[in-house]
C-alpha cells in the first residue's frame, strides 16, 4: 500500500490544480509524476518552473535529453527513463544514442559522450569532480555556462527521480511500451558454474 496519492484535478490541493491543468494542455494528459507531486504544491511548482528554465538554457534539446537520461539511468528511475526515451525521440535523437543512454553505454557522438560523462561524474561524485573532468568537458567545446546548466538539469531530475523512488509512481500507459529496468550483472549461483 502506498502512502502517496495519485491526484486528479478534483482531489489535488487548490494550488496544484492550475499546474495539473497546464500539464494536461501541454501533453494532452497529466502524467502520474505530476499527479503524485501535486500533494506538495511547492514541489510541483518548483519542478515545473525548473523544467521550463532548463528549456531556456544554451543546451540543445538533444543535449538536455542526454543530461536528463543520464540522471535517470544513474538514479535508476524506472518511471523517467521511458518518458525521456519518448522525449529524446521527439527531439530527433538517433535511435542508437537513445538505446546507449538506456543501457548506460558510450554514445557514438564524442561531444554528447563528453556531456554524458560530465553529467554522470557530477551525479556519482555529488558535484566533487576532479579538474581533468571539467577540462575534458570544456575541451570538446562546452562552456562554463553550460557546465552550470548541467547542474540545473540534474536538479530537475533529482526532484522527479526521488519522488518516483519514494512514491513508487506507476508508469503511464502513454510510455508503457518503452518500459525500462536498469541493466545489471546478476550473481551466478554455484549450480550455474557446473
Amino acid at each position: 500500500m502506498t502512502m502517496f496519492q495519485i491526484h486528479t484535478e478534483m482531489t489535488a490541493p487548490a494550488a496544484s490544480k492550475p499546474l495539473l491543468e497546464q500539464a494536461k494542455r501541454s501533453l494532452g494528459m497529466i502524467p502520474n509524476l505530476e499527479r503524485v507531486m501535486a500533494e506538495s504544491p511547492a514541489l510541483l511548482e518548483g519542478y515545473v518552473h525548473l523544467w521550463e528554465l532548463f528549456d531556456t538554457t544554451s543546451l540543445s534539446p538533444i543535449e538536455r535529453q542526454v543530461v536528463y537520461q543520464t540522471a535517470n539511468f544513474e538514479n535508476q528511475c524506472e518511471y523517467c527513463v521511458p518518458w525521456h526515451t519518448k522525449l529524446a525521440q521527439m527531439a530527433g535523437m538517433a535511435s542508437s544514442e537513445i538505446e546507449a543512454l538506456r543501457q548506460g553505454t558510450k554514445l557514438e557522438d564524442p561531444r554528447l559522450e563528453s556531456l554524458r560523462q560530465f553529467t554522470k561524474s557530477l551525479i556519482l561524485n555529488r558535484g566533487k569532480i576532479v579538474e581533468v573532468e571539467l577540462k575534458a568537458f570544456l575541451a570538446v567545446g562546452y562552456s562554463a555556462q553550460q557546465a552550470l546548466e548541467v547542474i540545473l538539469g540534474i536538479a530537475v531530475k533529482t526532484m522527479s527521480n526521488y519522488t518516483n523512488s519514494i512514491a513508487g509512481t506507476p508508469l503511464d500507459k502513454a510510455v508503457e511500451k518503452l518500459r525500462w529496468e536498469k541493466p545489471i550483472i546478476s550473481m551466478q549461483s554455484n549450480t550455474d558454474k557446473v
